[in-house]
């Protein structure tokens, strides 16, 4: 037996399971950049999610991972699972015979990216605004966790908060490619300034400053 066949035995052993355990779920693969969840889904299955496969302890805060018990043959990373009961997942690793590693969308975000704006003059002025943002992607389930720090306001008087930072995960698609000073939002509202962005083979894991509204 080979590599292959070993990974779809077990991956039907996780259908197996997971008809026994898990809620209906809709499969979605992104087609564009663009509102990934509103395409047609590619199956409807059973899927379940533990931190471990003896199923003997909760999630904890700040932890976005999961591992998916669903028949995975027809998957690869970068797909997205939606249920009522248990919201949207994306997978983020199918290793050869490990367990299908998934992550946990909190968040709806797009990314923006801005253009300088010259306002003319003999110097000219550049800056940026919200009419020369450019979306790069929306609609992308993703997460998004409190980060380890905040900022301090260069004024600093008594009564100023430290400016949240956040970390996001969430699925690469095509070509594209995250810079500093990007801009994130989300769905309640909020705005990131991206700090940095590491492309990696599960997705995107982004560091992001909270922007003033």
């Amino acid at each position: 037996m080979d590599a292959a066949k070993l990974r779809n035995k077990v991956y039907i052993g996780y259908g197996k399971a997971a008809q026994r355990i898990g809620y209906v779920a809709q499969q979605f693969r992104a087609a564009s950049a663009f509102n990934p969840l509103q395409t047609t889904p590619l199956q409807s299955l059973n899927a379940s999610f533990t931190t471990n496969f003896n199923y003997s302890a909760p999630n904890k805060y700040g932890q976005a991972t999961w591992l998916g018990v669903f028949d995975g043959r027809q998957f690869v990373v970068g797909d997205f699972l939606s249920s009522p009961e248990d919201g949207v997942f994306f997978v983020a690793a199918m290793q050869t015979t490990l367990p299908i590693y998934c992550v946990q969308a909190n968040r709806t975000i797009s990314v923006l990216r801005t253009s300088q704006e010259d306002a003319g003059g003999v110097i000219g002025y550049g800056g940026t605004t919200a009419e020369n943002e450019v979306a790069l992607m929306t609609g992308w389930p993703a997460s998004i966790l409190n980060g380890t720090k905040g900022e301090k306001s260069p004024v600093n008087l008594p009564a100023d908060a430290k400016t949240p930072w956040y970390l996001l995960l969430f699925p690469s698609y095509g070509d594209i490619i995250l810079r500093t000073s990007d801009v994130i939002t989300d769905d309640i509202g909020r705005r990131y300034i991206v700090s940095s962005a590491e492309l990696t083979d599960m997705g995107w894991r982004v560091t992001a400053m909270q922007g003033l509204v």
